[in-house]
């Protein structure tokens, strides 16, 4: 069954220059799709001629009856006086109403109306109250709530004084709350931290409804949508698959188009040379083989049609290195930090060698961006001390990009900072895609994510061996992410970055530090791996709070007189028992060693299994 189709959609804001050229698409029900584009390709216009927000010029969009549509992009007004916990609420009021109604017709009843029709009612209200969860909508609220990190005291603040980011969160838990058949999520993991991201993952995985998302989290797409639908110069390419398939069917697609085009040039050059030829040998006196060329010529005109297949124009760009002398990249001793009562970090060590590739990872406020700024030197420690190696030459990209004279413009900064004449600038910046009338753009005027390119080209000039970034992708398109991913590939040097794009964090790891309630976690080891230890750490969790509350077996008292093998299972069994305790002891010192983790786990099984073997033996030597 189709949720939802748009036909033939046309949009323009300039006349003459159309965002949507006949966009036509179908969504069936329950399918999870991702909208992709590069920046400014009209996905965001697409959403808000779904919502009925604006009126295309052409085409229609329908929405199966009965389908409740939701959008993450609108960021509602409410009332003077409501509160974030006033929002989590009215998402639910539809359901309350519904509760209202149930007890009204119960009263009803109460009083004697005993109709067919109050009691059809009745039921019918009653089946679907439960059936959306109406006796646990505190329980479901504060479930979102949490999943999404709203704290309580976010929730009873007035809600007009939330910050941007505090308010798109609230109302991606209000759309949870609605019940909505049909989500239109715009960039939903922009303001969430790894956690609640993770949740949202979660949680649109077991989504019944229909979704449409348009994000450039690739970690979020990969494991939340089953299709993809690029929107490429206002038309759409249809793609069916996560993510990962959509990039690699992407490239086969235009390797395929661009192998056609090039057997094709080399056809219509076969047939240019025949029908030169021919023109030639004609004015050698066969004058009936002009006939014959032009006739030749007419048919390469018709195959001239074809257009070379593009790809998006690269950044072409490399970091620089130097030569690293030396052990250490960066040493921490004792350092702590707190603003007021909220303690960021106690009595630190850290040590960071050459080579490594450090993921600073933590939810939002854990203090990440406080410790990259007291290693950059902005931010002094409260005690302790954090110095960098000697033979280290560091570059920073912080969050927010400042640069000296905003005034100036992009030609100018570069010249300016990067001490380098006008064509050297123009010369890097061309490889950073600042090219033609781009170059005279006042810096003022960039956005972030032209902010950071252009820090970007300043940087990767230097020859450097400690390459630290805060939040690297965060204003960029898949495009540009994808890029310093590859800038980035053939950096051998340190590397420490604070980021949420796990899809970054994936590629590039090679140890953790995990930030959170005022202590760093150091865990040597990538991403995947670090995910896979937390999932075992929390089975393991579980498996012993289940031992916990199932009593230990005890053995049985035996006769007076004692046969010898129920004695010698006895001690077998607290010698077993004692290597069980060290077993678990071992696994809570080697909590950040993974690999001897696997090694314990694998042991405390075989331990458990030969246990329950002695018990029974005990047992049946007992009786």
């Amino acid at each position: 069954m189709i949720d939802l189709s748009v036909q033939k959609i046309r949009i323009a804001f300039e006349k003459g220059n159309d965002i949507l050229k006949g966009v036509t698409f179908d969504v069936n029900t329950g399918e999870h799709v991702g909208i992709l584009g590069r920046n400014g390709a009209g996905k965001t216009t697409l959403f808000r001629v779904i919502s009925g927000e604006l009126t295309p010029d052409e085409g229609i969009v329908i929405v199966a009856p009965g389908k409740r549509v939701g959008v993450l992009s609108q960021i509602p007004v409410y009332p003077e006086g409501f509160t974030g916990e006033d929002v989590l609420r009215q998402a639910q009021r539809r359901i309350e109403r519904m509760g209202e109604n149930m007890e009204e017709l119960a009263e009803r009843m109460a009083a004697g109306d005993d109709s067919a029709d109050t009691l059809r009612a009745y039921d019918r209200l009653s089946a679907e109250f439960l059936r959306l969860g109406g006796y646990e909508l505190e329980r479901f609220r504060d479930t979102v709530a949490n999943g999404l990190g709203i704290p309580r005291r976010q929730r009873e603040q007035l809600y007009s004084e939330l910050s941007g980011g505090e308010k798109t969160r609230l109302n991606l838990a209000r759309l949870i709350l609605e019940d909505t058949d049909i989500l239109l999520l715009d960039e939903p993991t922009n303001h969430l931290d790894m956690s609640a991201s993770e949740w949202l993952e979660d949680y649109i995985g077991k989504f019944k409804g229909t979704v449409l998302t348009i994000s450039h989290d690739r970690y979020f797409l990969d494991r939340t949508v089953g299709r993809v639908i690029e929107i490429v110069e206002g038309a759409p390419e249809f793609y069916s698959g996560n993510y990962s398939f959509y990039v690699a069917e992407k490239q086969r697609r235009y390797e395929e188009r661009l192998k056609q085009f090039e057997k094709q040039e080399a056809k219509i050059a076969q047939l240019q040379k025949a029908a030169d030829d021919l023109h030639l040998w004609a004015f050698m006196g066969a004058d009936k083989l002009h006939k014959r060329a032009f006739s030749m010529e007419k048919r390469i005109e018709r195959m001239r049609t074809a257009v070379r297949p593009k790809q998006e124009v690269k950044m072409k760009s490399r970091f620089g290195e130097t030569e690293f002398r030396g052990n250490e990249v960066l040493v921490a001793k004792g350092v702590s930090k707190a603003f007021g009562d909220k303690r960021i970090l106690a009595e630190t060590d850290l040590l960071m060698e050459p080579g490594e590739a450090v993921a600073l990872i933590g939810d939002n406020g854990a203090g990440k961006s406080t410790l990259v700024k007291m290693i950059v030197g902005e931010e002094p420690p409260d005690s302790g001390f954090i110095r960098l190696g000697p033979a280290v030459k560091a570059a920073y990209l912080p969050q927010t990009v400042t640069f000296r004279d905003e005034t100036l413009t992009v030609l100018e900064t570069m010249m300016f900072e990067a001490q380098c004449t006008q064509q050297e600038a123009r010369d890097r910046l061309a490889a950073f895609l600042f090219r033609g009338e781009s170059v005279f753009t006042c810096v003022s005027d960039l956005s972030g994510g032209e902010r950071s390119r252009l820090r970007l080209c300043m940087l990767m000039k230097s020859d450097i061996n400690l390459l630290i970034l805060d939040e690297p992708t965060n204003h960029l398109d898949a495009a540009s992410r994808e890029w310093i991913e590859e800038a980035l590939s053939d950096y051998t040097e340190a590397l420490l970055f604070v980021s949420h794009d796990r899809w970054f964090i994936s590629r590039f790891a090679t140890r953790i530090w995990a930030m959170g309630g005022g202590e760093l976690q150091d865990y040597r080891m990538g991403y995947e791996e670090y995910r896979a230890y937390l999932e075992r750490q929390r089975q393991l969790a579980q498996t012993n709070a289940v031992k916990t509350e199932k009593p230990r077996k005890e053995p049985k008292k035996a006769p007076a007189v004692k046969d010898r093998s129920a004695a010698k299972l006895e001690r077998e069994i607290g010698q077993l028992e004692e290597r069980i305790a060290q077993n678990e002891a071992a696994q809570e010192a080697a909590s950040t060693d993974y690999q001897r983790l696997m090694e314990l786990t694998e042991e405390h099984q075989e331990l458990a299994a030969r246990l329950e073997e002695l018990y029974a033996a005990w047992e049946e030597a007992s009786e």
